[in-house]
């Protein structure tokens, strides 16, 4: 397989937003967007997106997963960022017609389609810096990719830093310029001491990598930080947490400090992993905090990320049941 996200299939579907009204969602080829190069987007970042998944089952069967939570977050994300209302209903429907189109494309296990809601501001006005697009157009489209894991789960290596990923109030809005203000911390993260990541904790408060929820698994307990606005409320975040309740073990959801990671990191069998739709559960080997490198436990993949990983995975792929009612059948 290609990198991951770069193949897309030849058509996704769409609907635009004019004159207080949405358009009936039709087909189009992927390439087909055209942008006014005024459009309120590309000058006031007025957008959001979701990323999901659908899953090939050995019967043959087409499953998304979970497709209600991303539907109902990229809703939320609409209102936050002022763009027009979108209905969930019809965003369903049409993320439920282009897989199906597209069926046949649906790789197998461990393969999946990705799926890309996403939602942009069109109105060509440059004079709107501080007042909302009043057209915009919604779309979904497909990629075909393979597994995040074919060269093995590397633990992974964070740089904590205390300073925050995006502004407070928007940290649970998943929109593009969240996602561009990271780069930068990143790709220094990345130069100065071989990072793979930054977790961002400013004043001391672990919250989020760039693009990815942070879980620290000590024994029996796992702990995250508690859903508030300053970071994203990931849907895979929460399907770990509830597998997690349900194999029994302890989730505390609450503040986390550096000092208390630190400490928590250096004990035997301590693990601690990024959860995100792309990877399910990544494991992190290693954290590196004012000039100095903590390894986490063992330093590589601990046992419970890897069983979390494949308890979502074998729902996902229809090996166990689904007893929390996360999948939506195709065809």
């Amino acid at each position: 397989m290609a990198a991951f996200g770069t193949v897309f299939t030849p058509e996704m579907i769409i609907s635009h937003f004019h004159n207080n009204s949405w358009s009936q969602p039709e087909l189009v080829a992927t390439d087909s967007i055209s942008l006014h190069p005024g459009a309120h987007v590309l000058h006031y970042s007025s957008t959001c997106f979701e990323g999901l998944k659908a899953f090939r089952h050995a019967d043959g069967g087409i499953y998304v997963f979970r497709m209600d939570k991303n539907v109902a977050r990229l809703a939320q994300s609409s209102q936050l960022l002022a763009l027009p209302q979108i209905d969930g209903a019809v965003l369903q429907q049409m993320i439920l017609d282009i897989v199906k189109r597209y069926a046949a494309d649906v790789p197998n296990p461990p393969g999946s389609m990705y799926i890309r809601p996403t939602h942009i501001g069109t109105e060509a006005s440059i004079g709107k810096a501080a007042a909302p697009s009043l057209e915009s157009m919604l779309y979904v489209l497909l990629s075909p990719v393979g597994d995040y894991f074919a060269g093995g789960a590397k633990p992974l290596r964070l740089l904590l830093e205390d300073s925050a990923r995006c502004a407070a109030h928007m940290g649970m809005v998943k929109s593009g310029g969240n996602y561009a203000s990271a780069l930068q911390p990143i790709m220094k993260a990345r130069a100065a001491v071989q990072a793979d990541q930054v977790l961002f904790c400013p004043n001391g408060d672990v919250q989020e990598t760039g693009a990815a929820n942070f879980l620290l698994i000590d024994g029996n307990e796992i702990i995250t930080k508690a859903l508030d606005s300053s970071f994203l409320h990931g849907v895979t975040r929460d399907s770990i947490l509830t597998l997690a309740r349900d194999r029994g073990m302890k989730v505390s959801e609450r503040e986390l400090t550096i000092d208390e990671l630190l400490e928590r990191a250096q004990k035997p069998g301590t693990e601690a992993a990024l959860s995100g739709t792309a990877a399910v559960l990544t494991p992190v080997g290693t954290l590196i905090h004012a000039g100095k490198e903590y390894q986490v436990g063992s330093g590589q993949g601990g046992t419970t990320t890897a069983a979390l990983r494949q308890a979502l995975n074998d729902i996902q792929w229809g090996k166990a049941e689904d007893k929390h009612g996360w999948l939506v059948k195709v065809c």
